[in-house]
């Protein structure tokens, strides 16, 4: 089952359904000092990039993700990239009013980065106010999750400053920019905290 396609827009930034035609600039939005996605995998290079945006339109396709160019309004800049991911619907009983949706029940908000220039400008909060509002209040889901290395402070401060409750470490959990087992911190946000 595809994903629906869609853009959200707020004051500062816009979440573009991403596609190819992303590719370059998402490529010359991940030019800088390399040390600041130490913590996160960012594509770098029209290679890496176009391998990057392949994946993710293959998870949209598949129904597991939306994923999105984040456009800074004032200009059109591609500035970096986000999506929802591992999108799932449970099996509800017939019945039951949750039964038979093609909503999501819960969902990840990850694989989120932005242009060095646009980091601390307040584009990150609004693209995840922007995602929030669109998966509690149109999706319904009961449950928003997030990872973040667990080394990587000001991720984790940025979680929390959005309403996410910190729920543990997972160890060994995914691969890490440094090519090592990373261990995550989970953090997540229910619908009866919203807004």
């Amino acid at each position: 089952m595809s994903q629906e396609i869609f853009q959200l827009a707020g004051q500062h930034i816009r979440l573009e359904p991403l596609d190819t035609h992303h590719i370059e600039p998402l490529a010359a939005a991940s030019s800088g000092d390399p040390e600041l996605y130490r913590w996160s995998f960012v594509p770098r290079g029209v290679d890496e990039t176009t391998q990057y945006v392949n994946t993710a339109i293959s998870w949209r396709d598949a129904g597991t993700a939306v994923p999105f160019a984040t456009v800074r309004q004032s200009d059109g800049v591609v500035i970096g990239s986000t999506r929802f991911f591992d999108i799932e619907r449970f099996p509800w009983p017939d019945g039951h009013d949750r039964d038979g949706r093609l909503r999501p029940d819960v969902c990840e908000i990850g694989y989120t980065w932005l242009a060095d220039s646009s980091i601390r400008t307040g584009a990150n909060t609004e693209a995840k106010l922007l995602m929030l509002s669109h998966a509690f209040e149109v999706w319904q889901v009961l449950r928003i999750c997030l990872h973040t290395d667990e080394r990587n402070e000001r991720s984790r401060a940025a979680i929390e400053r959005i309403g996410g409750k910190f729920e543990g470490i997972l160890r060994a959990h995914r691969l890490a920019s440094d090519v090592t087992a990373r261990n995550s911190a989970r953090f997540s946000i229910v619908a009866s905290e919203w807004p």
